[in-house]
């Protein structure tokens, strides 16, 4: 994988600060794949370079932060954010009216499977900052819980295959293929949820007594 050589080369020289700098950009669209940046990271703190809990700690901070200008820039810009080619170019009209209709049918639960789609990610969450429907707090409880599934797991992947990068390039794959089916059970899970809600809502409002037969008794 080219571009993992490239960033663990960038990555020795620079350490926690190019790590860093590579999430951001990833969280702002940068077609950059966010998980090989991870281990990447991982992969230099294996081999000596950087501590390897202090590279988690940056692959969170980096990972959220990305994440949140993503958000905020839509809460406080609303549509006029479009006028930023490089969103624009992310966030296509058909982009925009397909995360509206996710969020009209799975509700918050877009955004956690959201940090595991990396091509949809910016686009969700600038979409579930330009809705305002979605607290800030609410969107960083969320992605943080995602980011706490997936940021260790790439991170602590590359520090121990380090030193074989032929068994950490089956892992990353196998990797990739849970984190698929991870994404897929929390939608189905959303769903069901969702769903049960609705109906005991509706059960209640089923058996409450309505206005009149209230006022007669």
């Amino acid at each position: 994988m080219d571009i993992l050589q490239i960033l663990i080369d960038f990555f020795t020289g620079y350490g926690y600060l190019a790590v860093f700098t590579v999430l951001l950009l990833c969280g702002f669209g940068v077609p950059i794949p966010e998980d090989i940046t991870l281990v990447a990271g991982g992969i230099i703190s294996g081999l000596g370079y950087t501590n390897v809990h202090t590279m988690f700690v940056v692959g969170m901070v980096g990972v959220l932060l990305g994440d949140g200008a993503m958000f905020l820039l839509g809460r406080k810009l609303g549509k006029r954010v479009l006028q930023f080619k490089p969103i624009a170019r992310v966030l296509t009209p058909a982009r925009f009216r397909g995360v509206q209709q996710q969020f009209s049918r799975y509700g918050h639960w877009v955004l956690f499977v959201a940090r595991f789609l990396p091509g949809l990610r910016s686009p969700i969450f600038i979409t579930a900052g330009m809705t305002r429907r979605v607290p800030y707090w609410r969107f960083l409880l969320l992605d943080g819980f995602a980011a706490l599934i997936s940021v260790p797991l790439w991170v602590y992947m590359g520090y121990f295959g380090a030193a074989n990068r032929d068994v950490l390039l089956t892992w990353i794959h196998r990797g990739q293929a849970g984190i698929l089916t991870l994404a897929t059970a929390a939608i189905l899970l959303g769903v069901y949820l969702i769903r049960r809600a609705r109906k005991k809502h509706a059960l209640r409002l089923e058996k409450a007594p309505s206005p009149a037969k209230a006022g007669d008794e």
